[in-house]
């Protein structure tokens, strides 16, 4: 827990004038003194409630993806508590991808009385947004693919930022540097909410095509290594979209495929980073820190608005994993308006 205090120069200034009041009427009575002295002392404690805010931050689980979004929520709240002279205490917890886990911790900051809730992924959203139902603590929600899908639209306690994938624009990236593809592995894990709407889309694209596609599912990280290993010699390409089961054992999967001679194509950078080929998406620094401004917006206005779609169209790129394969990507040029490139994140 962090804590960030500011001197609340609002709050004295008020007592010291309800003092000079009562001064320069010397024709009040003791009762008239006391109500004042009262008063006062009501508008003080209520600027301190108002300068100082508690906000939990729950995440879904630990990989790159998520940590992402968390560090720059945080690096937000600190920057908007010293702008603001205000006092913003934030804790994190992790739901280890457990819905019990996660509940437990919803119970537990509600009954804290925590001002605000900031969960990063769908799941932990989903769960927050069920524990505040009694007491409407706004849920600030971060990084919900397709809100609707997780039912988590309609609700008047709930809102946040949604990473939309574009699906099309990241099939169009592939056969803009691979025109040749015959077959296109769908590597997902069917529990996890962000990946049911982009999947649909990807089938959808493959069959206008006439492109075949493999499907490989899996729900922890060894199915997923499984899964991905399986697809060596079988596909040209692998697409995953913004999947949290995936993300988690993303750098090890990079690799499998990579030695394999297969892109791998994702719904975020923090794939690339982590060593996967290539996505066009958004920017979880960005969201992170729409996400905090937009929470502590909510605290300071009561008003929660309805859920914000951060810009795409950003296309990444790892050089390391593009040489490795042998992939001329200066094609992407012509499909984004901005092309980043990293490398692999030791």
């Amino acid at each position: 827990m962090k804590k960030f205090v500011a001197v609340l120069s609002a709050a004295a200034m008020m007592t010291s004038l309800a003092a000079c009041g009562y001064t320069a009427d010397t024709a009040n009575t003791a009762a008239s003194s006391a109500e004042t002295t009262a008063s006062a002392a009501e508008s003080t404690a209520d600027i301190a409630a108002a300068d100082s805010y508690k906000v939990a931050i729950v995440q879904q689980l630990d990989h790159a993806s998520l940590d992402e979004i968390r560090v720059a929520i945080e690096k937000e709240l600190d920057a908007k508590a010293a702008e603001k002279g205000i006092t913003i205490e934030y804790k994190d917890f992790n739901g280890q991808n457990d819905a019990t886990t996660l509940n437990q911790i919803g119970t537990q900051v509600v009954a804290d009385g925590y001002d605000a809730i900031i969960p990063i992924a769908t799941l932990a959203a989903q769960c927050m947004t069920t524990a505040a139902e009694s007491t409407k603590t706004p849920v600030i929600y971060a990084a919900i693919s397709d809100p609707a899908a997780a039912d988590l639209t309609d609700i008047d306690y709930v809102t946040g930022t949604s990473d939309a994938l574009n699906t099309q624009s990241i099939m169009d990236m592939m056969f803009a540097v691979q025109p040749d593809i015959q077959t296109v592995g769908l590597l997902y894990s069917n529990s996890e909410a962000n990946s049911t709407t982009p999947i649909a889309e990807a089938k959808a694209y493959l069959d206008a095509k006439g492109i075949a596609y493999v499907e490989k599912t899996g729900n922890t990280n060894d199915e997923i290594m499984t899964a991905a290993s399986s697809m060596v010699g079988q596909v040209d390409a692998v697409f995953t979209p913004t999947d949290n089961v995936v993300m988690a054992a993303a750098a090890a999967v990079s690799e499998t495929l990579t030695k394999g001679g297969i892109p791998f194509y994702t719904g975020a950078d923090s794939f690339v980073t982590a060593g996967a080929f290539a996505t066009c998406g958004v920017n979880y620094t960005e969201l992170g820190t729409y996400t905090a401004d937009m929470a502590l917006d909510i605290l300071e206005t009561g008003v929660v608005p309805a859920y914000h779609v951060m810009d795409g169209g950003i296309i990444t790129v790892n050089t390391e994993t593009a040489a490795a394969l042998g992939i001329d990507y200066s094609a992407f040029n012509d499909l984004a308006g901005q092309v980043v490139e990293v490398t692999t994140a030791e």
